[in-house]
């Protein structure tokens, strides 16, 4: 979304121009804006003091953060979902063996694809098996 190109201190200013007897088509022409715009800011900061503006464009703000962050974990929530749902230990390239190191048993994943031999992270997995 655009940001407006006045503050919430100059649309408030329009608002009581036309509130203190101004008309509203020498309001619009003398700030530049169409009726359709001063009559959507009315609708939106009118009757509002400047302090009341300023705390509904900081709730605002604040709800679209929030907004952002239930979006990450619902994003999180399905990917985990559907990571679980899987069955990852059945695949053949992810079957592994149990080996016993000291006290406890490691399982010791064999990668079979050679792709999964060049990714980081298998280097240890492998020098793991081999102890």
């Amino acid at each position: 979304m655009r940001a407006s190109r006045f503050t919430e201190e100059q649309i408030i200013g329009m608002l009581k121009e036309q509130e203190a007897g101004a008309k509203t088509t020498e309001v619009c022409r003398k700030h530049g804006i169409s009726a359709a715009t001063f009559y959507k800011f009315k609708a939106k900061f009118g009757g509002m003091d400047v302090s009341d503006a300023r705390r509904l464009k900081a709730l605002e703000d604040e709800n679209a953060r929030l907004k952002k962050l239930l979006a990450e974990q619902m994003l999180d929530n399905a990917i985990l979902k559907d990571v679980t749902s899987k069955n990852v230990w059945s695949a053949p390239a992810l079957q592994g063996i149990w080996i016993s190191v000291g006290r406890s048993l490691r399982k010791c994943i064999r990668p079979l694809a050679s792709e999964l031999l060049l990714q980081p992270g298998h280097d240890e997995m492998r020098a793991g098996c081999s102890q």
